[in-house]
């Protein structure tokens, strides 16, 4: 497709996105949380998943998937019965663009810069899940539950303040070595090629999220938390994926499987109260990984392997053995 037409198509998804948004907004305010605001956002979930489609290019397509097939869609299932960012406020206090704004992009209002101080720091669920299993003893990763945090300097960088303008400037500058790069894709070993790839969407994913989240707070005056603590410093699975990598996908996931999973009354039954958080760890790397199923799907329009899916549930089992 050409350039132009996607452009206007681009512009065309995102207006239709404003308006489905507002009427959201409205009946906030009409209808209330529970069976009948979820029968209403029901319309508007389904073409958050069908929108996508309608864009072809990898940038701006799987950027708007992400936006809307994902997040928006999840915290519009939370909205639906009360919960999750856009229930956070009373209705009427909150306006139409912050409403919006917090609906359909990566980022999360940052109510209290520093949760260890006042003793409000919830755990990461795939931190506390990893808990159940180590009471007596718990590693140095978890010292934090049991008051002997000790953050490194780069981890407290981050909780208290954005990363700088100049760690992005380099970023930016990898990119476009990595773009030239593949100039020479011929003389490189295949592996090589995925490893560029995992550099390129990691790079180009942070450095998006980095520039939506700098508008939203300069049009709206809001303060954001971080959206990635340096990745490729993870010491653990636990650490990559509870603190470091994608943190808007780690919260919403949060409030969306793992939460409802780990305090449903029949997980308790069925497995007890101290296995629960391993189930709802499992239930969550399964969600993520239909999620990325259906991400490489608007990426690609081919049909999918279940490798992704494949990928996060080896990737719980290794977390629990």
């Amino acid at each position: 497709m050409e350039g132009g037409g996607e452009i206007f198509n681009f512009i065309k998804v995102w207006l239709s996105v404003f308006v489905c948004l507002s009427y959201c907004y409205a009946i906030s305010k009409r209808v209330s949380k529970g069976l009948s605001r979820f029968l209403f956002v029901l319309p508007i979930v389904c073409l958050f998943l069908f929108l996508p489609l309608q864009l072809h290019s990898i940038h701006l397509g799987g950027t708007t998937a992400f936006f809307i097939a994902w997040l928006a869609n999840f915290k519009l299932l939370l909205f639906a019965f009360g919960k999750g960012p856009l229930c956070n406020s009373d209705p009427s206090s909150i306006s139409l663009p912050n409403f919006v704004a917090l609906a359909c992009l990566p980022i999360k209002i940052q109510q209290n810069p520093s949760p260890h101080l006042n003793g409000d720091y919830k755990e990461n669920p795939i931190e506390k899940s990893k808990n159940t299993k180590i009471k007596s003893n718990p590693s140095p990763q978890m010292s934090h539950l049991n008051g002997q945090d000790k953050e490194n300097p780069i981890s407290k960088k981050t909780k208290e303040g954005h990363i700088t303008p100049l760690n992005y400037a380099i970023k930016g500058v990898l990119f476009a070595i990595l773009l030239r790069a593949y100039n020479y894709s011929d003389y490189l070993n295949p592996n090589i090629i995925l490893v560029l790839y995992c550099f390129h969407i990691y790079i180009l994913l942070e450095i998006i999220l980095a520039i939506v989240a700098a508008l939203a707070r300069v049009l709206l005056g809001m303060e954001l938390e971080p959206q990635f603590n340096e990745p490729y410093l993870s010491t653990s699975l636990q650490d990559f994926w509870g603190k470091r990598w994608n943190l808007m996908v780690t919260n919403i996931l949060r409030i969306t499987v793992y939460n409802p999973t780990r305090h449903a009354g029949v997980t308790r039954v069925i497995i007890g109260h101290e296995r629960a958080p391993l189930l709802a760890v499992f239930a969550t790397f399964v969600v993520s990984g239909f999620m990325h199923e259906l991400m490489f799907y608007y990426l690609g329009r081919m049909r999918p392997s279940w490798e992704v899916t494949w990928f996060f549930l080896l990737t719980w089992f290794v977390f629990v053995s």
